[in-house]
């Protein structure tokens, strides 16, 4: 659906009885996005772990004290890569724009920064709470919704691209 068609946007938006094209395959490929998602949050953590490690050694382990900084460093990383990856005109992070994914408000509107920032947290929270709980509640339901995406109001459907495709098969 185009974005002039979705100024008329309802509660319900994206109906996977009336869509299925939207949801056709978003759990797996929701999946290998969080993979690809975790190289762009790990790896510059890993890099910066690596160059304190060196700092170390040229200082005589003073730069050492540095290690300390990562645990902040990483959860602002994390919640601002996500927020405005999800919060940009895409409404995606660049593992789920690699999958041809998009997050979307159950009323069909486009993700936020806001919105996004506290869908991250309930990840996290989530994840660290209830690991396998929040991927069987997405095997439960036919939208293949998470449980952080029932607690902020957002689905994870295909772009308009692969539905498009999809629709045509």
């Amino acid at each position: 659906m185009s974005d002039a068609s979705r100024t008329s946007q309802q509660p319900n938006f994206f109906n996977p009885v009336t869509s299925p094209e939207y949801f056709d395959g978003v759990l797996s490929r929701r999946i290998m996005a969080f993979l690809i998602d975790c190289f762009f949050v790990f790896g510059p953590i890993v890099l910066l772990a690596f160059f304190i490690f060196v700092l170390g050694i040229v200082t005589l382990g003073l730069g050492w004290l540095l290690f300390w900084i990562l645990s902040p460093i990483f959860v602002i990383w994390a919640l601002l890569y996500t927020s405005v990856t999800l919060g940009s005109k895409h409404s995606a992070t660049w593992g789920m724009r690699t999958m041809d994914l998009e997050m979307r408000t159950w009323y069909g509107g486009r993700m936020y920064f806001l919105l996004a920032a506290v869908h991250v947290i309930f990840f996290y929270v989530l994840m660290a709470t209830l690991s396998p709980l929040v991927l069987i509640v997405g095997l439960l339901n036919p939208a293949r919704r998470l449980a952080h995406d029932f607690l902020t109001g957002t689905v994870l459907v295909n772009n308009e691209d692969r539905a498009a495709r999809l629709r045509r098969k």
